[in-house]
């Protein structure tokens, strides 16, 4: 299984690849959308300010890259600031415009929140299971570094969200091949491994089947 993460200068990437070894993918690590094309799905990561991100984005060629991988029937992933990318803007130091893959707007927490940023392990609450999760565990808590969350999303879009102080969090997010994760599954212990594993297992009977279909015809 080959699976591309996107190297825009602002992502951990050390952490993110190593988990995907560990599930025994092989990394493509690249800021070159022909060479990432090479891969069977997309990984987007993100520590950092939202409008430097996007910034970096484009003058790489690669906002344009993204916004065409669903049409290409590639699947992608988009962890912490990469989720937030995925939605229409926010406003962390000044509106700017993301992705536009997902309906919803990235904002502060709101002044009297518990404390910001939102870090440390919390519980995720599923209302309904994306299409490439087959089961949940017992401990459902994963790990949070973000001081921006989002707001006003698709309903349909959100998977499972996190209760912090009385606020509900959009932690696993998706729309046809497009999933995100507010969090770090990388970081998240044995469920965030099994969130990661079962993504890879749900991509890889994709393309399995694609490749059936092609020998068959």
């Amino acid at each position: 299984m080959i699976v591309g993460i996107i190297d825009y200068g602002m992502g951990n990437l050390f952490s993110v690849e190593q988990a995907l070894k560990k599930l025994d993918c092989t990394v493509i690590l690249s800021d070159d959308p022909e060479t990432l094309l090479e891969a069977e799905a997309i990984l987007l990561p993100g520590v950092g300010a939202f409008p430097d991100a996007m910034t970096l984005l484009d003058a790489k060629g690669l906002s344009g890259f993204i916004r065409s991988l669903p049409e290409q029937g590639i699947p992608l992933l988009g962890i912490c600031l990469g989720m937030q990318l995925l939605y229409e803007d926010s406003s962390e130091i000044r509106m700017t415009k993301g992705l536009g893959l997902l309906k919803g707007k990235v904002r502060r927490f709101e002044k009297g929140t518990y404390r910001i940023p939102h870090m440390g392990w919390n519980r995720l609450q599923f209302g309904k299971m994306p299409y490439w999760l087959e089961s949940l565990q017992s401990d459902t808590h994963v790990y949070f570094v973000h001081s921006f969350y989002v707001t006003e999303a698709d309903p349909e879009e959100i998977f499972a969200e996190a209760e912090y102080s009385n606020i509900q969090v959009p932690g696993v997010v998706g729309k046809g091949l497009v999933t995100g994760m507010q969090f770090h599954p990388e970081k998240s212990g044995d469920f965030g491994h099994y969130l990661l594993e079962q993504w890879i297992a749900n991509v890889r009977r994709k393309s399995n089947e694609q490749i059936s279909n092609i020998s068959g015809n």
